[in-house]
């Protein structure tokens, strides 16, 4: 049995931010979980996944972020309690259908995780789910600590169901990642049978068909939908996740949310600031409930608002302050705009504590400047001094090395469009600088299939774009459907390592058993791509020749959307890891080292973290302890000094 499942109430764990929102589903009684793969929300639908069968719930990856909150809404229309989620940029791929659904309303309660990476630690930006919350008009909670993570995810399908409509759940980086210990409710095994009533009239919330809108009938949908919003706002007045902590007068206020109440807290802690400072810590940060953002802001002459990223919350606050003005006096605020937090990147207690030390004068030197240079020494000596790189025995290293040297040869001034993902390093010297576009998924794709109808204004090069398996499914599909019927003459490299390897190798339709690993049927893309119209090659990557001969045939012709799949699983999956392709040596006798000519080829240009530069024998050596036996570098060495042996 899973500790997620754990029956006993009041039973302590210690439990990820993440897995707390899992439990806060379970013991609201969920039925269906669907999401897309991006850090930081994966572990959510992974842990749903290893109980499932347990708690009779179904959960999937779902192609895209779109099509997951479809699957959710579904559930919910059939009057099921359901979960989507995903990271950040997901939302924008949702938004889609997510402004339609808020104006359809739902009926099952329904919540949409999004989990926001502040400082991008594993993302290319870092947009804000927050502003979707006000754009599409749902409410939006935010959890202030591990336990309430759970606890709000609870009480999130009750008010989702008390209005009618999806409610949106953020989580940050440091929430969803982070650790602390919950008291467990009462487990809920559901046993709702699904049921979808439609023949009811037109826009009855209950049992009518669920549409979002028709021509001329707005006011039967979107008023509604404000009354929502109103409703959501009175409920907030008395939602005990919002917390007030300090003094009575407090010298300064601080209104902060999710992961900075922590920040906050832990903050004034180390100033002991406690009798000076007060926290109102906010669950429900849009709609704000006025007249609590009342009581409190009439405690302070100052306040700072403490937020992750952009001034969303400050903002809210400064238009309902303009409201209450005449009751409430004169007010100084600072946060993003007065400049005492950055607008950009992850808080921490540092921040927040060189705000406070400034609007109170409190005087505080966080370490002294030798301790700080100490540190600064130490870790100059004992870290790995390694930059953003493919993992040793990384299929994409060799394509992006047959890629970028193809191009070189054609001498055209190709070029390659690319998408995010692990080939992100396709951007880097890692992958060679082969990238020259880089946006959402499957922008590559679309921009190249763009690209290729220049050549009526002179454009002759040759445009190349990649993408990886999960991401085809994903996004890419229609980009090269448009690329076929335009007949744009791009060449689509397809990275196949048989999973989305970024997030931790979940499965997605190419693969051959879904997430809660049932026997599922593997979409082709190969058969597709032909389907599509596309003439379409595959090959090793490993294999550097063939894959530049299948590389230059399809550059070369003019016309039509070309797509080389280049397979090779990658080397973290569960059927390369642990096992080796070759026995990896160097012989250091043919090994000229810089003498050689190649200036280093195997370890300052290729780069794989499994050959490293001996400076005491002025060769090369393998790291044994990581190299993956791929073999890739013994065909890169022009000395043939990389020797690949059999594994005994």
């Amino acid at each position: 049995m899973s500790y997620l499942t754990d029956t006993r109430e009041g039973a302590v764990h210690l439990l990820m931010g993440n897995e707390a929102i899992v439990r806060g589903a379970l013991e609201a009684g969920i039925r269906v979980a669907a999401g897309y793969p991006g850090t930081p929300s994966s572990e959510i639908i992974e842990s749903f996944s290893k109980v499932a069968e347990q708690q009779d719930l179904y959960a999937e990856w779902s192609t895209n972020e779109k099509v997951a909150l479809e699957v959710s809404a579904a559930a919910s229309f059939a009057g099921l309690r359901t979960m989507c989620v995903m990271k950040q940029n997901g939302v924008n791929v949702a938004s889609d259908f997510l402004l339609h659904l808020a104006s359809s309303g739902t009926r099952g309660g329904m919540v949409l995780v999004a989990c926001d990476d502040p400082g991008a630690l594993s993302s290319v930006n870092e947009g804000e789910s927050r502003i979707f919350a006000r754009l599409v008009e749902i409410p939006l909670l935010e959890p202030g600590d591990f336990q309430e993570a759970k606890d709000l995810t609870r009480w999130a399908f009750e008010l989702s169901e008390e209005l009618g409509n999806v409610v949106l759940l953020r989580s940050v980086t440091r929430m969803s990642h982070a650790s602390g210990n919950v008291t467990y409710g009462p487990l809920v095994r559901a046993t709702t049978q699904a049921r979808f009533r439609y023949d009811g009239p037109l826009f009855d919330p209950e049992c009518g068909p669920v549409i979002s809108m028709i021509v001329g009938a707005s006011k039967l949908q979107h008023e509604p939908q404000q009354e929502k919003i109103r409703k959501a706002a009175l409920i907030f007045e008395d939602c005990p996740f919002n917390t007030y902590t300090g003094p009575e007068k407090p010298e300064l206020l601080v209104i902060t949310s999710s992961a900075c109440n922590l920040y906050s807290r832990e903050a004034i802690n180390i100033l002991q600031a406690g009798e000076r400072v007060g926290i109102l810590k906010l669950a429900t940060t849009w709609p704000l409930p006025p007249k609590l953002m009342q009581k409190y802001l009439s405690t302070a002459d100052r306040i700072l608002i403490v937020e992750e990223v952009l001034p969303v919350l400050e903002e809210q606050i400064k238009i309902l302050y303009a409201e209450m003005v005449s009751e409430l006096g004169a007010k100084t605020f600072f946060g993003k705009n007065s400049g005492h937090l950055p607008s950009t990147g992850e808080l921490n207690p540092d921040f927040v504590i060189t705000a406070i030390s400034s609007i109170l004068d409190i005087s505080y030197s966080p370490v002294s400047q030798s301790f700080a240079g100490q540190a600064r020494e130490l870790a100059s000596i004992s870290a790995a001094n390694r930059g953003l790189t493919f993992c040793p025995g990384c299929p994409h290293r060799a394509s992006f090395w047959t890629i970028h040297n193809a191009l070189e040869l054609d001498g055209r001034n190709g070029f390659v469009c690319g998408d995010i993902g692990c080939y992100v390093m396709g951007t880097l010297p890692s992958g060679f600088s082969t990238v020259k576009t880089l946006h959402s998924m499957g922008s590559g794709t679309g921009i190249a299939s763009g690209f290729g109808k220049l050549k009526q204004f002179g454009m002759d090069q040759p445009v190349i774009s990649v993408c990886g398996d999960s991401t085809f499914f994903h996004a890419a599909m229609p980009a090269l459907a448009n690329a076929v019927h335009q007949r744009s003459p791009l060449t689509m490299v397809i990275l196949d390592n048989s999973g989305t390897a970024m997030t931790g190798f979940q499965p997605h339709p190419g693969s051959s058993e879904n997430v809660l690993g049932e026997d599922a049927p593997a979409l082709d893309i190969e058969a597709i791509c032909r389907a599509m119209g596309a003439r379409v090659e595959i090959e090793d990557p490993f294999d550097l020749e063939a894959t530049r001969a299948a590389f230059h045939r399809l550059i070369e012709l003019e016309e039509g959307a070309k797509v080389l799949i280049l397979k090779q699983p990658c080397a973290l999956s569960p059927e390369r890891r642990y096992t080796k392709g070759f026995e990896m040596s160097i012989d250091e006798e043919v090994c000229l080292g810089e003498n050689c000519g190649c200036n280093r080829l195997c370890t300052r240009i290729f780069g794989c973290p499994g050959i490293i530069w001996d400076d005491k024998k002025g060769v090369s050596r393998i790291d044994e302890l990581i190299c993956v036996g791929c073999g890739v570098c013994a065909d890169i060495c022009p000395a043939g000094a990389i020797r690949k042996g059999e594994v005994s």
